[in-house]
């Protein structure tokens, strides 16, 4: 059941799962966070979830029921920092809380305890913009907190430091997405192409592309070890053919 019931979620939606879970469901007076149409904040209410988790405090999440809702402690400072962050929150009673559970009990949905925040990586150069990732820009505003790491602190190793790494516009094959065939001239490329190139001489890599293929291996290790990974755009396939051309010239 947990399988389908965790089909379609998002990404933002799947970080709250790189924790452990242990299955004990919270009986004191509790707050619904809705995920449907009646929630005024859609985005803040994962926010919301964060830092109620981050205080020390625990949360469920109500796979399936109401577009994925959320339960967390009707305390009266949980109840403030949602007003602050203008997320919708209901209080519910007893038997309102004995409903829920009964409607999840018996159709497709399950109850998933959440424990522990996710510490949050997000690779990418030290020059990015902030609008150059849109994912940066929803956790930013979510009010999710993250770390913006890159080529050296991969390869040395501080992958293990995170529960959920994010990649975007990377090209792990070191060929710059083949910008050059169009920007050779554009500054902000020639720029990257130095601070690539300055990095592999650092930590002694013969190029770039041998540079990035030792990213892509540290990448393959956290994952194999227990990482949570969401690439997109060229980060999807320049991986594997980064790590498809160990060996190659």
């Amino acid at each position: 059941m947990r399988r389908a019931a965790t089909r379609g979620l998002t990404p933002l939606a799947l970080m709250f799962m790189a924790g452990p879970v242990f299955i004990r469901p919270l009986s004191a007076q509790m707050l619904l966070v809705p995920m449907d149409e009646t929630q005024e904040n859609h985005l803040r209410a994962y926010g919301l979830v964060y830092w109620t988790i981050g205080e020390g405090e625990r949360a469920e999440w109500l796979l399936n029921y109401r577009s994925g809702s959320f339960l967390v402690p009707d305390q009266k400072r949980v109840v403030e920092k949602a007003a602050l962050m203008g997320v919708t929150v209901r209080s519910l009673s007893g038997a309102e809380m004995a409903s829920v559970r009964a409607v999840v009990e018996a159709a497709n949905m399950e109850a998933v305890p959440l424990e522990k925040s996710p510490r949050i990586a997000v690779y990418t150069p030290p020059n990015s913009s902030p609008w150059d990732d849109a994912v940066t820009m929803v956790l930013e505003y979510a009010e999710i907190p993250y770390e913006r790491i890159w080529d050296p602190e991969v390869v040395s190793g501080d992958l293990t430091e995170y529960d959920w790494l994010h990649l975007h516009h990377e090209d792990f094959t070191g060929q710059y997405s083949k910008f050059y065939l169009t920007y050779t001239r554009s500054e902000w490329l020639r720029e990257e192409v130095a601070r690539n190139q300055q990095v592999a001489s650092d930590f002694n890599y013969v190029n770039v592309p041998d540079l990035k293929k030792a990213v892509a291996r540290s990448i393959r290790d956290y994952v194999e070890g227990g990482g949570f990974l969401f690439a997109m755009c060229t980060a999807t396939e320049t991986l594997d053919l980064a790590l498809a051309a160990e060996g190659v010239d």
